[in-house]
């Protein structure tokens, strides 16, 4: 049976430490100074503060990396992290150790960071590490050079070109030995987690034609989305913790298409005269992990998404996590970072983790929605 479960994270110290909050307040100090008083954006300062890191078929920490054209025509690429305890000859003997497959799609509002920004490389790593998955980080067209729906075209665009590896029977010299095409996930932050879902409906819907390769579940990290209203989170939480309400205003704008408002369905899926609910009750969508962050000002918009995606029929299942901030998971030094992680790794292997009733409390959407 179809439904939506919630969790919350309460630490049980101060798990976000003063480097954290520094290295969140620079990239904030840093993505301001691409903006222009006028509305424009400029894309060389972005790159010249965007540091990089290269890939390298040398296993760092037990994971290799590389990269690889996927179409030359728009310029897409992505950087592939490869678990290099999948190639040992043990696990080569173990045929019912199948390694799941994971399309990252990185965070920065749609503007900034990249699939070789060391930022991203660090959490593909760790994804790759953590779940013993391949995973795949698509390196997608931005804005405001590619609006929308430049940068979902680019996400369906991955899978489309692994189906064409495994039917040119060419993954084979790259992927390890019991990588399953059927057992794929896509997962992102921030944009890329307003991403997930939209590529996910697109795979849904030409899940005939991307055979074999078939995505099993969605992982949305503090998800982009909102609308024009003005929610509670927004108003409690407008400029407390690095974001403003005027930062968000200012990527979409960027983002989506010309003359579009927020009630965009590509920024607000569940908004007014939508048809997502219809459309999602007919067509398999998977399994859905959101995590929260509890100091996002965006939060109200997910826990909207969740509940929209719940009425639709499909598996939800959310994991808020209190006192932390935007931006914490792509900075390795919090308990909650890993946590998640762990959360992730049972998410894509079927894993029951356990909950620390000291730690934890459950709680319903409904009981949320009526607060």
């Amino acid at each position: 049976m179809n439904s939506c479960s919630k969790a919350i994270l309460k630490p049980s110290k101060d798990v976000v430490p003063l480097s954290t909050w520094i290295l969140i307040s620079k990239l904030k100090v840093e993505y301001m100074l691409t903006r222009g008083a006028d509305g424009s954006f400029n894309r060389n300062l972005a790159e010249f503060h965007d540091r990089k890191a290269s890939a390298s078929l040398a296993p760092h920490d037990g994971v290799a990396s590389m990269d690889v054209t996927i179409d030359r025509s728009s310029g897409l690429w992505s950087r592939i992290f490869l678990p290099a305890i999948a190639y040992a000859q043990e696990e080569q003997e173990n045929r019912d150790d199948k390694v799941p497959i994971i399309f990252y799609f990185h965070g920065g509002s749609y503007a900034h960071s990249s699939a070789n920004t060391a930022l991203y490389d660090m959490v593909c790593r760790q994804l790759c590490r953590t779940c013993r998955a391949v995973v795949i980080s698509v390196n997608y067209r931005r804005a405001p050079e590619h609006r929308c729906p430049a940068a979902y075209r680019d996400g369906l665009a991955a899978l489309r070109w692994l189906r064409l590896q495994a039917a040119r029977h060419v993954a084979a010299t790259w992927l390890p030995p019991g990588a399953d095409l059927s057992r794929c996930f896509l997962a992102g932050d921030s944009s890329g987690g307003n991403m997930v879902h939209h590529v996910g409906v697109a795979a849904a819907t030409a899940r005939h034609e991307l055979w074999p390769v078939r995505v099993v579940g969605h992982v949305l990290l503090m998800p982009m989305f909102g609308g024009v209203e003005r929610t509670a989170s927004e108003r409690r939480l407008d400029g407390q913790y690095f974001v403003t309400v005027k930062d968000r205003d200012y990527y979409w704008k960027l983002f989506l298409p010309e003359g579009a408002d927020r009630d965009h369905p590509a920024c607000n899926v569940f908004g007014p005269g939508s048809a997502a609910e219809r459309v999602l009750g007919e067509i398999p969508v998977p399994k859905s992990l959101v995590v929260v962050a509890g100091l996002d000002l965006t939060q109200d918009w997910q826990l909207r998404y969740a509940r929209g995606m719940e009425r639709s029929g499909k598996s939800v299942e959310v994991l808020v996590l209190e006192d932390t901030p935007v931006g914490f998971f792509i900075f390795p030094n919090t308990e909650q970072y890993y946590r998640v992680m762990d959360k992730i790794r049972g998410f894509v292997r079927d894993e029951e983790e356990p909950m620390d009733s000291s730690t934890w409390r459950d709680s319903s959407l409904a009981r949320q929605e009526r607060e």
